[in-house]
C-alpha cells in the first residue's frame, strides 16, 4: 500500500533530509523511521530539516509554535495532503493536515509542500513503485480536488467515481481538459469496463 508517508520518504532521501518533525501517528511516522529518518518531536525550537503535517487532530498550540520555530529556523513545511475534507461515515470532515500547514503557513510565510495527493511527486512515486510510465497509470478517485488533478498533471488517465465527495456535476463547470476521461458510479462499474475490453472502447 502506498501512502502520503509513503511519496515523503521518496522526497526527503532525494534531498538529503535526515530530522523530521512529523505531525501524525503511526501511519505518518512509521514509514519516515523505518527508511532511517530521525523523529524529532513537536517541542520547543528544534532544527529540523522538514516538518510534515499529517492526521493528527490533536494539534496543540505548543506543537504550532514549536512547528512555526522549525520553519523559520530554516526547516521546509510539508502536507500529507491538502484536501479539505475527508469523507467519513458522518459525512465530511475537516482535514487536518491542510488546517495545520495553513496556520504555519499565516504564521511563517513559508511556502507548502504537498507530498500526497494531488502532488506530481505522489504520481511519479507510484509510477516507480508499479514500475509503471505515468502515461500509462490509472488514477481514480472520488475527489475533484485530488485525483482528476493530479491525472492531469502526469498525463495519466483520470477516472472519477461518484461513491465519495463528488459528483458528476462536480466537473461540469471545468473546461474540458481538466475533466476526468472517465466519470463512473463506482470502482465497480470500473472493473466490468475492463473484464469487457470492447465496452471500455465505446
Amino acid at each position: 500500500m502506498m501512502t502520503p508517508a509513503s511519496s515523503a520518504v521518496a522526497l526527503f532521501l532525494s534531498r538529503g533530509y535526515r530530522r523530521v518533525m512529523a505531525l501524525g501517528g503511526d501511519g505518518l511516522t512509521r514509514p519516515l523511521q523505518e527508511a532511517g529518518i530521525e523523529l524529532v518531536p513537536p517541542k520547543g525550537r528544534p532544527q529540523v530539516d522538514a516538518v510534515l503535517a499529517g492526521w493528527h487532530p490533536e494539534f496543540t498550540m505548543a506543537e504550532l509554535e514549536s512547528a512555526c520555530h522549525a520553519v523559520w529556523g530554516g526547516a521546509g513545511m510539508f502536507s500529507a495532503s491538502q484536501t479539505r475534507f475527508f469523507a467519513t461515515a458522518d459525512g465530511k470532515a475537516l482535514a487536518p493536515s491542510r488546517v495545520i500547514s495553513a496556520m504555519v503557513k499565516d504564521m511563517t510565510g513559508c511556502r507548502v509542500i504537498t507530498v500526497g495527493k494531488p502532488s506530481l511527486d505522489a504520481l511519479r512515486c507510484a509510477g516507480r513503485r508499479l514500475g509503471v510510465r505515468l502515461k500509462d497509470l490509472a488514477v481514480v478517485g472520488d475527489d475533484p480536488e485530488m485525483e482528476v488533478p493530479m491525472a492531469h498533471r502526469g498525463g495519466s488517465l483520470a477516472i472519477a467515481v461518484s461513491s465519495g465527495l463528488g459528483t458528476r456535476d462536480a466537473y461540469v463547470h471545468l473546461p474540458e481538459k481538466r475533466r476526468p476521461h472517465l466519470c463512473l458510479q463506482g470502482v465497480d462499474e470500473l472493473l466490468r469496463l475492463c473484464e469487457d475490453p470492447a465496452g471500455c472502447r465505446k
